[in-house]
């Protein structure tokens, strides 16, 4: 599954709900958390019947996020009763948490928002309903005591980056809070930087940060070409029962070979010499 971007939307608003099968995101979030009052929660989750299908209607995958208090439950039977793709669960600490959501919970992202949840990582990455992991930036530093700035996020960043890494998982974020969605600049050396580390997308607030993230988290043509000469150079030295040869003056073996395959693979490329 392919989650360059991931857009959030409130499920209540009409109008963001009506655009947002137009903004080019792998991805909507119709979030029934954070963005929505305690008084409209209710109506945002008697919303997805309509909301799901809508945004969805472009070919992008639908999550939705559900509240980690007690209004967990109906909110993931709607999210699921209306067809959504799977869930965004936040504040989750162990995979206990997970093991509370509805029969029909098969794809969820997890959110880490606390020290106890950073520290149990592994284990969560490690559930079989979980697809993908990210740090919730914001709750984290709260949780913590922290400013939430670039210095204090990128370990706990890079942390849950590996736990889900480790497990096969996605990892999605950005090594710095998304709160700043107005500075372009900033958030596309941000995307570039946690692309370079291996994340394979990020979440975002506003539809001008989608393109940002679409360009970022695939390889660029360069890459694309060299992993497809190193692909071609690798079929033909395992065919001379070569397992490690020079390209370009560069030594090639197993590891950049494979890395080369994960290139081709997240550019939707198959190559043509295997």
């Amino acid at each position: 599954m392919r989650l360059r971007s991931l857009l959030y939307v409130p499920a209540h608003v009409e109008r963001f709900v009506a655009k947002a099968h137009e903004r080019g995101a792998d991805a909507v979030i119709l979030d029934l958390e954070d963005a929505v009052p305690a008084a409209e929660k209710a109506t945002a989750r008697a919303a997805l019947t309509k909301a799901v299908p809508d945004v969805g209607r472009s070919g992008a995958r639908v999550f939705v996020r559900v509240n980690a208090t007690e209004l967990c439950i109906m909110d993931a039977e709607a999210a699921i009763t209306a067809g959504a793709d799977g869930l965004m669960l936040p504040k989750v600490e162990s995979p206990g948490d997970l093991d509370r959501l509805p029969k029909g919970s098969k794809k969820v992202i997890a959110i880490i928002e606390s020290a106890s949840g950073l520290l149990a990582a592994q284990q969560i990455a490690a559930h079989p309903r979980v697809i993908a992991l990210c740090l919730g930036g914001e709750d984290f530093a709260t949780d913590t005591g922290a400013t939430p700035s670039a210095e204090t996020l990128r370990l706990p960043k890079l942390l849950t980056h590996y736990a889900a890494k480790a497990h096969g998982k996605l990892s999605l974020g950005l090594l710095r809070s998304v709160a700043q969605f107005d500075d372009t600049e900033g958030l596309t050396e941000a995307a570039a930087e946690a692309a370079r580390f291996g994340f394979d997308g990020a979440s975002c607030i506003h539809p001008k940060v989608v393109p940002v993230l679409n360009a970022a988290f695939v390889p660029d043509e360069a890459s694309i070409a060299h992993a497809r000469r190193v692909i071609a150079a690798a079929t033909e030295a395992e065919a001379q029962g070569k397992g490690a040869f020079l390209l370009d003056g560069e030594f090639i073996d197993a590891p950049i070979v494979s890395r080369a395959r994960s290139v081709l693979d997240r550019a939707g490329i198959v190559p043509s010499h295997e």
